[in-house]
């Protein structure tokens, strides 16, 4: 026997082919460059390579997460390379500081677009094709189907396949009645696996674009706001801005807000004592160039406020001592609100003040710097063991514990100096007591500076939250990408694609033989269940025979494709009983 007699006819492999996918080809076809090309394109929108690309994708984000990314905080990349100086070049070089825009992940995403709209536009033409198209046509021997029933009636067969087209359409198939000497009914159910299919790959890819989009056109930027101050959306008030190819600092959304006061409240009890339990921002904000109307909103964290067509996000809080200096004549020469930065979870703060203003002592120019630990709730008693701590973040007993340095802060150097950090090259510590100069101040308490330096008061606090203004136009569409690709998921999971024929004609002896048959997609007994349901069904216009007749030798069906599944065993049949579906038989 050769390969040809084993290949079934065209009509049973279009019968038995239930995707609208695009044939793959194993090898090239055609000769030379165009046909290497055309293998190329039809390798490259494959299901296969597509999972590929989105699987190397997942891989290459992978080091955006571990590592700081200039995009996110610059300050912490130089930080992070100031402490791996010897693997910083290597990373360096391989762009893993800006992974997201670096040409590896840039290639990776680029690539994974052209595979799914290689993939989804001819697999969307072929399944509106279908979808206009009738049903396959019945193949010529329907014993070759996984699930078949048939038995013999004495009712005519145009009623037969007239009553099964009716019963068919009733069930909601897409049933088409075919007349003549051959004629029979051809239904089929299940189009929203298809469908469903087709929605999860344009939902990602709108997913995809939905990030690329808010790659190209988003920006951020960040701003500290101590209580009772204000703020503006504008470069010269941000404290940093990260922007983007079609997002700059000219494009920045108009609005601003003022901080009235913040609330914080932990846990005071229990296991989990110290734990947050509430931040709260309450602002006053306005939109567009008039600042006159003021909206109250409240900022929480997980909960960002939409102004302006930019989201403002709470993302972090702590203390700001307001300390004043006066020189040896009593004259202020520097008040101000300084923020402290948190350090552990008890909110235990550094901070340092720059009196950049002190003015002339024995005929030099000095400047003042104090370097220092804010602690919301201090022990009675530390040592230099321990060191500066805070035993809780709320403020129980607040300290504010300095050190003092007279020199050059260089400030007037030119160089852009951290806020945050002292300078301690030109700068010499004060002595005190036969010690360097210290103090621990409560609110209220002023410091006399040794050597007529003058007084430092510790006057009050308040308290400071972190903002973070983000603009990402995109994240709409790749949200609604996301949820519409879940739905499309589970329809092409659960939604089962399924076809029925069913034929009646006179067989040799006069009488009507009725077959039918179905094929499914997936491994489901529901094909079967269907079938023998139709047949108890169709009973009522084609009842059968009492009396057995012998089967036709043509129509004799293969036994050893029938299993233990449920079937239609249950209707009287003279054929065959209805066959569950053969994972043998699928696409």
């Amino acid at each position: 026997m050769s390969d040809t007699d084993l290949k079934p006819p065209a009509d049973e492999e279009s019968a038995e082919r239930m995707s609208s996918a695009p044939v793959e080809a194993d090898a090239p076809t055609g000769i030379g460059v165009i046909g290497w090309t055309r293998w190329m394109w039809r390798q490259l929108t494959s299901m296969r390579v597509a999972l590929i690309l989105l699987f190397l994708l997942s891989l290459a984000a992978i080091p955006g997460s571990l590592i700081p990314q200039n995009s996110q905080n610059a300050f912490k990349v130089q930080t992070w390379k100031a402490a791996h100086q010897s693997i910083a070049p290597v990373y360096e070089k391989l762009q893993l500081f800006d992974v997201y825009s670096s040409v590896w992940f840039s290639a990776i995403y680029i690539l994974l677009f052209i595979s799914l709209a290689g993939c989804i536009i001819p697999r969307t033409w072929q399944f509106v094709g279908v979808i206009r198209a009738d049903p396959p046509a019945a193949p010529h021997n329907l014993t070759r189907m996984p699930v078949y029933a048939a038995w013999h009636t004495d009712a005519d067969p145009e009623t037969v396949n007239a009553a099964a087209h009716r019963l068919l359409r009733k069930r909601r198939f897409r049933a088409h009645l075919s007349t003549g000497t051959k004629g029979a009914v051809a239904a089929e159910k299940g189009y929203l696996r298809e469908v469903g299919n087709l929605l999860f790959h344009l939902s990602l890819f709108a997913l995809l674009a939905g990030f690329a989009w808010a790659s190209l056109a988003s920006g951020q930027g960040g701003k500290l706001v101590v209580e009772g101050d204000g703020f503006a959306n504008t470069m010269t008030q941000l404290d940093d801005f990260t922007g983007s190819a079609f997002y700059g600092p000219e494009d920045l959304d108009p609005f601003g807000f003022k901080l009235d006061n913040f609330t914080a409240s932990y846990q005071t009890t229990g296991d989990q004592m110290g734990n947050a339990r509430e931040f709260v921002a309450h602002i006053r904000y306005w939109e567009g160039d008039d600042s006159s109307k003021l909206k109250a909103g409240d900022i929480q964290v997980n909960h960002p406020l939409d102004i302006g067509g930019s989201k403002v996000f709470l993302i972090g809080h702590g203390y700001a001592p307001v300390i004043t200096v006066r020189d040896a004549t009593g004259k202020v020469v520097y008040h101000d609100t300084v923020p402290f930065l948190p350090q552990d979870s008890n909110l235990t703060s550094t901070g340092v003040v720059k009196v950049g203003d002190y003015g002339d002592k024995d005929g030099k120019k000095v400047q003042l710097g104090f370097q220092g630990f804010f602690l919301p709730t201090a022990p009675a008693n530390f040592g230099p063991t321990t060191g500066p701590i805070s035993l809780f973040p709320g403020d129980a007993s607040p300290l504010l514990v300095l050190t003092a340095y007279a020199g050059d802060l260089g400030t007037d150097s030119g160089l852009p100096q951290n806020v945050y950090q002292l300078d301690l090259t030109h700068l010499t510590q004060l002595q005190q007591d036969g010690g360097p100069a210290k103090a621990k101040m409560t609110p209220g308490q002023v410091w006399q500076l040794p050597n007529n330096y003058g007084t430092i008061s510790f006057d009050s606090y308040k308290q400071w939250a972190t903002f973070s203004v983000s603009h990402r136009p995109g994240n709409s569409v790749a949200l609604t990408g996301a949820v519409l690709a879940v739905l499309g998921l589970i329809g092409s999971l659960f939604v089962q694609r399924r076809r029925i024929w069913v034929r009646a004609v006179v067989g040799p002896d006069g009488r009507t033989l009725v077959e039918l048959a179905g094929l499914a997609r997936s491994e489901s007994a529901r094909i079967a269940e269907e079938l023998a349901e139709l047949a108890v069904d169709l009973q009522d216009d084609a009842p059968a025979l009492e009396e057995p007749a012998e089967p036709l030798p043509a129509e004799t069906p293969d036994t050893s494709e029938t299993s233990d599944t449920p079937d239609a065993s249950s209707v009287p049949a003279t054929s065959a009983p209805a066959r569950p579906a053969d994972s043998e038989s699928k696409e």
